[in-house]
This record gives structure tokens, C-alpha cells and sequence, in this order.
């Protein structure tokens, strides 16, 4: 069965199921629906844990299978927690992880929890994957999005009795408070903490939460795609910065921008053709959040503007990889800069006020 990670707590107070898996990107949420798990357990008798980690093809699964029948002469329940980082078990693991599904019918004994990290649709559909959510409990924990990141931040508060001040300020406080964690829940997880050793229960101020709060954002190449396409130009700015400090390679940011801009000149050109747009999206291979955005940018992008971005990451192309054009910065950074703040301005609709 499926729960959502807020029914969790509701959830345990009924009883525990002998079977639980998590899986998702987010470590922190993860961690503490694991967390939570585990206690519920204890107070139920649970007093024996054992961890396996699952590491390359070659892992023996058999300790896996000999765990779930084996008590030690101090426990008479125990909880067994096979983590497989890669969400890849591998034929034997499947084979393995069907055979764990099945002994945990009726099984009061052995609790067994498993944690993986996003899973793909393929995975979803594999037969493994099938038995362990149709012999226990499954729990998918979705990712915070930039944009529901300040209430996250507002509810974290509340449960240590703080809060933001009222109206205007306290969407800035939160705003900037998001900026700086985005992408690093676990960190974001601290600063809520730290300011509670810093302030007492009540009110927090603008200048309380600017001075305490460190940056420690981080951010993907993916993401910079969501946020260039929804034309956040000040975020993807923040961004592309971040990314050079951390070290990302140039050529894998140059590739990411660039297939977008490949993708919405098929699209548009299928259209033009006489496709209609869920058609060209779907043979582009375009859904999920990045389906809702080119549906939203594709009537505001004109072919010559695309032909100009295309012919863009063109010359970006051999920037990053040492080569110089006319008009264009020679350092690869700030070309990126220039490519992505251009197809931004495009997607936010702004771009005419850049011109001339």
C-alpha cells in the first residue's frame, strides 16, 4: 500500500506493518520517516537493529535472508534495515527483495525497513519493486520545490514556537531565508535549529534571520533548467554562480541549456508543421514539470528568437571547450551567463526590453 509521508504519524499510532519502504531524494525526510519507524517500533518490543547496505553487483544477499529468521538470545524482535543507495539491486537482489516481501506475511518478529533513494518509472514497474509494496507499506518522499520551500520553512519554525513577523517582511525573511538553503534540506533542517538556540519562542525579525543564517544552497543542472524556463532571471543568476563555486563542469551546464533549446525549436517546428503540441511534446520526450513549462513559454518564443539561441549555444559550444567569437565573452562562465540570461528573458517574456 502507498502512504503519503504525512499520514505517517497517524499511521504508526494504529499499529506497526511488518514491512515499510522509503525511497526518495530528499535525505532529510527520508531520515526522519525512518526515524520515526524505528521508534514506534521500539516501544513495541524492537530492541535488536541490524543495517545492510547493499554495494555493488556482487553483494552476498544471503545475510539479508538469514537476518529476517535469526533472534539473538537478547531479543525476541528485531528490526532489519537493507539500504540500497543506487535503487538498484540487481538480479539477485530482486530475486532476494521478492523473497523478503513474501516471508513478511504475518511475520511479528522481524521488522523489516527498506530505504532507497527517487526511483525511476522503469524501477517502479519491476517485479521487485511490485512485491515489496504489495506485502507492506511504501513511502514516497517527494522533493521540496523552490516554490513551497518558505512555507516548509514557516511550519519547521512553528514547531520550535517561532515565527516570521507579519505581512510584507515576513515573506522577505522567508524568501531569503530559501534562497539560502536551497537545494540542502538537511542544512536548511540546522539553520531552523540554530535559531532557536540564537532567539527565544515569538517573533523573528528580518535581521535576526540575515545574520544567522549561513548559505549553504546547492544546486543541480536540472534544476537551473526548470528555473531558466521559468524565466526566474535573479534565480538563475544565483545559480549559475553557485555552480562555479561548486565546481560543476562547464561543458555538462552547456549541454543542459543547449538540449533545452534543441528541444524547443523540434517542438516548435512539430507545430508548425501541424502537430499538435502534446503530440510534439511527447515524441520529444518532454513531461512532468518541464511539459508544464514549454506549454507555457512556446507561444511567447518566436523562430527567430530560437534560431538566435540555437545559433548561440552554437558559439557557447566552443567557448567552454577554448575557442573565441566575436561579441561573445571569452571566459565560459560568463558565456553561460549570456546564454542562459538570453533564453530566461525569452521564456519570462521580457526579452524585448533587453533589445535594441
Amino acid at each position: 500500500m502507498q502512504l503519503a509521508p504525512a499520514q505517517l504519524t497517524q499511521h504508526l499510532q494504529r499499529g506497526l506493518r511488518p514491512l515499510y519502504t522509503l525511497y526518495g531524494d530528499e535525505p532529510l525526510l527520508v531520515q526522519e520517516a525512518a526515524d520515526a519507524i524505528r521508534a514506534a517500533a521500539r516501544t513495541q518490543g524492537y530492541t535488536e537493529r541490524t543495517v545492510h547496505t547493499v554495494s555493488g553487483a556482487h553483494f552476498d544477499w544471503s545475510a539479508v535472508l538469514a537476518a529476517g529468521g535469526s533472534l539473538s538470545l537478547f531479543a525476541d524482535k528485531q528490526i532489519v534495515e537493507i539500504r540500497i543507495p543506487t535503487g538498484k539491486p540487481g538480479k539477485d537482489g530482486s530475486t532476494a527483495l521478492q523473497q523478503v516481501a513474501e516471508s513478511a506475511a504475518g511475520n511479528d518478529s522481524t521488522l523489516t525497513l527498506v530505504l532507497l533513494p527517487r526511483l525511476d518509472f522503469a524501477t517502479k514497474k519491476s517485479a521487485w519493486f511490485a512485491a515489496l509494496e504489495g506485502a507492506g507499506v511504501m513511502i514516497e518522499v517527494q522533493t521540496v520545490e523552490r516554490n513551497a520551500l518558505p512555507q516548509w520553512i514557516a511550519q519547521r519554525l512553528a514547531q520550535q514556537g517561532q515565527r516570521v513577523v507579519a505581512g510584507e517582511e515576513g515573506q522577505r525573511t522567508l524568501q531569503f531565508f530559501a534562497d539560502r538553503v536551497e537545494g540542502n534540506l538537511l542544512a536548511a533542517h540546522q539553520e531552523i535549529q540554530k535559531l532557536a538556540l540564537l532567539h527565544p519562542a515569538g517573533e523573528l525579525r528580518f535581521d535576526q534571520v540575515e545574520s544567522a543564517v549561513l548559505n549553504v544552497a546547492r544546486y543541480d543542472v536540472f534544476k537551473l533548467s526548470e528555473a531558466v524556463l521559468a524565466g526566474q532571471v535573479a534565480r538563475v543568476q544565483r545559480m549559475l554562480e553557485g555552480l562555479q563555486a561548486e565546481g560543476e563542469a562547464e561543458v555538462l551546464v552547456h549541454y543542459t541549456l543547449a538540449e533545452d533549446i534543441r528541444a524547443l525549436k523540434r517542438v516548435k517546428d512539430a507545430m508548425a508543421g501541424g502537430k499538435p503540441l502534446p503530440m510534439a511534446l511527447r515524441e520529444q520526450r518532454v513531461w512532468g514539470l518541464k511539459e508544464k513549462l514549454f506549454e507555457r513559454v512556446l507561444p511567447r518564443l518566436s523562430a527567430t528568437a530560437l534560431e538566435n539561441l540555437l545559433h548561440g549555444a552554437h558559439v557557447v559550444d566552443g567557448i567552454v571547450k577554448g575557442l573565441k567569437s566575436p561579441g561573445w565573452p571569452t571566459d565560459g562562465w560568463q558565456a553561460l551567463h549570456k546564454l542562459a540570461l538570453g533564453l530566461c528573458l525569452e521564456c519570462s517574456g521580457k526579452a524585448h526590453a533587453t533589445r535594441g
